[in-house]
């Protein structure tokens, strides 16, 4: 016989209330939606496609004519490297620019990973992640025919000249702590700034990595002059990390890129081609 319409009332209203009161004592980790697999799945800025972010303008040998879809340059060719690593062909790789000081700055990202020599340093880290490194370089100082800098043939010859880097970089930590010039150290934007400086007298030398003095003393200066390298300084590193949003779902795959790319000879091979060796260039004691 039926139970009376009252008692099955009255056990539907405790079924209800059993299911709400396991529900009540669930804690957050008991529900799907909160576990570990919604943290760890690599997501992208735009579904399909790769988004990689170099500087504005950007400058040879890393990538060539200011064009890095063209794949010409060193950092053009190390990007679209890892992207097919990543498993991305070269037409879904998307370009974009930004500032170098802009891409270290916390807060959401317009890219998947950025690269424009971004030298990997524990101050970085707090607020942005970093690739295993895909180059390591010296610094070095340039000048030009007929500056007080030519004829530097060591540390104590730069220090009573007017020397510029550009500001935030690696270059100005190391002027600031391997040469400690009297005046300091001149602070420019960008390396174009600071190159027509040194071209119009405004300083007497310039520090930047090895492979832009090669390129800016061969090609972009009058009378340019690999002064030489500077010795590493202890606490600042020399090796280039792709830069990526801190705690980035992509961090470890695009580690895991340039990591094969290093194992199987790749990351040379590019660096070889772009780059070329550091004969020329005397380290400075």
């Amino acid at each position: 016989m039926p139970a009376p319409r009252i008692f099955r009332t009255l056990a539907a209203v405790g079924v209800v209330a059993v299911i709400g009161s396991l529900a009540a004592c669930a804690g957050p980790s008991d529900s799907p939606e909160a576990g570990p697999s919604a943290d760890t799945t690599p997501t992208y800025v735009t579904d399909g496609k790769l988004t990689i972010a170099t500087g504005q303008p950007a400058y040879e040998p890393y990538v060539v004519d200011d064009t890095p879809e063209n794949g010409q340059g060193f950092e053009s060719a190390i990007a679209y490297a890892v992207a097919e690593e990543l498993g991305f062909g070269a037409d879904d790789v998307v370009w974009v620019r930004t500032g170098f000081d802009e891409a270290i700055q916390p807060g959401p990202k317009t890219f998947d990973f950025n690269l424009q020599q971004f030298s990997i340093t524990p101050e970085r880290e707090e607020t942005v992640d970093f690739s295993t490194p895909y180059y390591s370089t010296p610094q070095a100082i340039i000048t030009v025919a007929g500056s007080n800098g030519e004829g530097a043939t060591s540390i104590a010859d730069l220090k009573d000249l007017v020397v510029g880097a550009q500001t935030g970089t690696t270059s100005f930590t190391t002027a600031e702590s391997a040469i400690a010039p009297t005046g300091g150290v001149q602070a420019f934007n960008t390396n174009d700034d600071a190159k027509l400086a040194l071209q119009n007298g405004s300083i007497d030398a310039l520090i930047v990595d090895l492979p832009t003095a090669f390129y800016l003393t061969a090609a972009e200066l009058d009378g340019g002059i690999i002064v030489g390298q500077l010795p590493a300084t202890d606490g600042i590193s020399d090796e280039w990390g792709l830069l990526l949003d801190k705690d980035s779902t992509l961090t470890d795959s695009v580690t895991e890129a340039v990591n094969a790319l290093r194992d199987d000879g790749s990351l040379a091979e590019i660096a070889d081609q772009w780059l070329g060796g550091e004969a020329g260039a005397p380290v400075l004691e």
